[in-house]
């Protein structure tokens, strides 16, 4: 059976490898990570909906696919660009290898590429990030062509619709052997807004002891009311948050109230536009294990998790917030936090699912928010 396939890239670049995935033909904007561990978490990540990834770390696969470690039930990106598909997985977790989870998941993907010189070619080249991956049955070099041709990308796309939770649930389960010694005076309950989040971000509330409720990124403002939320957490998520105008009205409504927000990666940004502030697409983006983010209240640096395409724009920044954190390769923003109300967003991801803990204290924080609200809430000292 033939296994061959191509990367093509919208300048005409070509790069020849072999599937390791379904046979077809996915188009989109290629993103690379600079994560060298954690690929399940990466791949499982809803906030890669509608791209095609590649890793700059050459072998993957080595440690296999586990029960545990997805971030979401199914793979949300289109498609996966690897160096070098280990032939053998080690790790008694392991219970199936990369490939055979990736045709499950009906994923195209393609080993044998040169990733950094892809990501060199990405980066260098700001305007060539669009790409395909083609298996060799579909491939028809005029057709092909067009479709690149027809792509304009993610921007101005709304893709929440397609990403959030239709029911609401309840979430219970922790992380496993970690144990949150910091006591709290009441269980809290959060109300996650579902924007592609993260199953690693949801056992983090449950560590610290907290109600997990996990409702659509569409929920009225009066449906989220009558579930009496002690906190609000806006959830990472896929693309371009700029148009989505019902969601960004809804936030402004919960803002008149005094509840504590916490949002992250894209819900930072939601949380962002809905303060006054402007998001505009970056050149090449975060994706990566290894970001240095300056706190600038403390003078501390973390390395952070991050993933997004997006940032908030430092010309048009509003005076009812100040900026708490910034990163240290490009200097954009990392951090915003209300001037006035127990409100603030990150823009890496703090539940570090694949990652470093530094930024986890940020949950901390938010906990130690609501315990204060929630003391006047409940008029209990």
């Amino acid at each position: 059976m033939n296994n061959q396939a191509i990367v093509l890239m919208e300048d005409g670049t070509k790069l020849f490898g072999k599937s390791i995935g379904v046979n077809g033909i996915v188009i989109g904007e290629i993103v690379f990570n600079t994560a060298i561990t954690g690929y399940q978490e990466i791949i499982t990540d809803p906030s890669y909906y509608k791209q095609i990834l590649t890793f700059t770390y050459p072998h993957i696969g080595n440690t296999g696919i586990n029960s545990e470690d997805n971030e979401s039930s199914k793979i949300y990106l289109k498609g996966l660009i690897i160096n070098n598909l280990s032939k053998i997985s080690s790790n008694y977790r392991s219970t199936e290898k990369l490939d055979i989870f990736l045709k499950k998941n009906n994923i195209v993907a393609i080993e044998g590429i040169d990733t950094r010189y892809l990501t060199r070619l990405i980066r260098n080249k700001k305007i060539n990030k669009i790409g395909l991956i083609v298996t060799e049955k579909y491939f028809n070099y005029k057709n092909i062509i067009k479709k690149i041709n027809y792509f304009n990308g993610l921007q101005g796309l709304n893709l929440i619709k397609d990403i959030t939770t239709t029911v609401n649930y309840s979430w219970i389960e922790g992380n496993k052997n970690i144990k949150i010694i910091k006591k709290y005076l009441f269980s809290m309950h959060i109300i996650v807004l579902d924007f592609g989040v993260k199953t690693s971000i949801l056992k983090m509330f449950v560590d610290r002891k907290c109600k997990v409720t996990v409702i659509s990124a569409f929920t009225s403002y009066k449906e989220i009311m009558l579930l009496n939320p002690d906190g609000i957490f806006l959830s990472n998520g896929p693309g371009d948050p700029r148009p989505c105008f019902s969601i960004i009205k809804n936030i402004k409504k919960i803002l008149t109230t005094n509840i504590p927000i916490f949002g992250v990666c894209f819900g930072h940004q939601i949380l962002a536009i809905a303060s006054g502030a402007k998001i505009k697409k970056m050149d090449i983006g975060h994706h990566g294990s290894n970001h240095p983010v300056k706190d600038l209240k403390n003078n501390k640096v973390l390395i952070t998790t991050q993933n997004h395409g997006f940032t908030i724009d430092i010309n048009n920044f509003p005076k009812n917030l100040k900026i708490t954190h910034k990163s240290l390769f490009d200097n954009t923003i990392q951090g915003i936090h209300f001037i006035n109300k127990p409100v603030f967003g990150f823009q890496g991801h703090p539940e570090a699912s694949p990652g470093p803990h530094d930024a986890s204290i940020l949950f901390d924080y938010f906990i130690e928010l609501i315990q204060k609200y929630c003391v006047i809430k409940y008029k209990r000292l």
